[in-house]
């Protein structure tokens, strides 16, 4: 196979953490394309929870403890259609947890659309049992001490049981 006829998708967030709902999210994606790169944003106006670097590696060590073969973590600055264009991905994924999501998201596969039209949006719904989890969410327990086994994958949770 060519690399031209590769589906490539790339799967943007904060991911300050992964949850277990990014997860399921990423694992669904990678049975549809070839290749995933479930992608970092760097976004300087935001003091981050868990560094950039911290939060590739913790992404790197997830798909490697899930056997996930065809997914790759990266970080990326600026524009998400000009990194799907520079990694020659032709597909965006984008999470959907609940309705209230919908609305923005689809703003943004708009203008996407409008600025990169041979780039098109996927949106996955999360398992209602992964519904009600975020990393805001996550980051409140953690602050807090509590246990996050259950929303985070492992790696996440023994990382977060340090800070």
């Amino acid at each position: 196979m060519r690399k031209d006829d590769l589906k490539i998708a790339i799967y943007p967030g904060s991911f300050d953490p992964i949850t277990k709902g990014h997860l399921d999210v990423l694992i669904r994606a990678t049975k549809m394309f070839d290749k995933v790169i479930i992608a970092v944003l760097n976004n300087p106006n935001k003091k981050p929870f868990i560094s950039v670097a911290d939060r590739v590696e913790l992404i790197k060590q997830t798909i490697k403890e899930e056997g996930i073969e065809n997914a790759f973590a990266d970080s990326f600055e600026g524009l998400t259609v000009n990194f799907a264009k520079e990694k020659g991905a032709k597909f965006l994924i984008r999470g959907l947890r609940a309705v209230s999501d919908f609305e923005y998201e689809m703003q943004l596969s708009q203008t996407n659309s409008a600025i990169a039209p041979e780039i098109g949006t996927v949106f996955l719904t999360t398992r209602p049992k992964y519904n009600f989890i975020s990393s805001s969410i996550i980051k409140e327990l953690t602050e807090h001490g509590q246990d996050t086994s259950k929303f985070v994958p492992k790696c996440v949770m023994e990382y977060l049981s340090k800070k």
